[in-house]
């Protein structure tokens, strides 16, 4: 990493000033951490992977009109991305029973739901991310009944996408998180998905033998986790057999 000024540093990543105003860099750590911090460890090779594949369904959700805050890839770690403040909201969109929800609710883990069902969790580690209501929500002014609407509706369109493109290549989505930000264009808001999309915010079962290719390995102390991250890169066709390695970044996206 060169010399930048640091903004901020995270569990999985650390974002730097951009090169030009309204920007940030975003880099990929191979850090990892699991129950709120409790548990942390590495897994070798899990920022480029990341990396790679939240710009792959970064960029394929923008091409069906779902905003972003994704520009383009730099380099093997680090992506360019639109400066936004972030709603201190996590959106968890779960299809089928696991993790928290089969615990708070006794449902056995692998259980499909009903319906997809949309939870909200403070953005909170002293608290534990704890699941709040819309009303919580509003009421405390974590985000407007228009900006959660509008986040909701865009969830659940983001999900629909995803389940289709796992299922295509014999991955169940099981659950995953979601982050959204302002980003302020003049006078102009607007709420786009932000953080990352990959096996560290996502529940990812193979079809045909359950077999978790996700955190939930590290998580769980199942072995294998970067083997499982490379699966997951290999399926969607940006990890050559050869193994990890740097590709051109893409366009940037207006």
């Amino acid at each position: 990493m060169n010399r930048r000024k640091q903004i901020y540093e995270g569990k999985a990543k650390v974002l730097f000033q951009g090169p030009e105003p309204g920007t940030i860099v975003q880099y990929f750590k191979d850090d990892a951490t699991a129950f709120n911090n409790k548990k942390k460890g590495t897994i070798s090779g899990k920022g480029v992977l990341n990396n790679r594949i939240s710009e792959l369904i970064m960029v394929r959700l923008q091409g069906i009109g779902i905003p972003t805050h994704f520009i383009k890839r730099l380099n093997m770690r680090e992506q360019l991305v639109r400066e936004v403040e972030i709603v201190p909201i996590e959106v968890i969109i779960r299809n089928v029973a696991a993790g928290t929800l089969s615990k708070r609710l006794g449902i056995e883990e692998g259980k499909p739901l009903p319906r997809s069902i949309v939870e909200f969790c403070l953005k909170n580690d002293e608290l534990g991310d704890p699941v709040v209501s819309e009303e919580h929500i509003t009421a405390f002014g974590w985000a407007t009944h228009q900006e959660l609407d509008e986040i909701v509706n865009m969830s659940l369109r983001i999900n629909d996408f995803l389940c289709g493109m796992f299922v295509s290549i014999g991955i169940r989505l099981v659950d995953f998180k979601l982050e959204f930000g302002r980003w302020y264009d003049g006078e102009e808001m607007r709420i786009v998905l932000a953080d990352e999309i990959s096996p560290d915010s996502c529940r990812l079962w193979d079809i045909q033998t359950d077999e978790k290719l996700d955190k939930d390995r590290f998580r769980r102390d199942l072995g294998k986790v970067e083997e499982a991250y490379q699966e997951v890169a290999r399926r969607l066709g940006i990890l050559p057999e050869s193994g990890p390695a740097d590709h051109q970044g893409t366009k940037a996206i207006q």
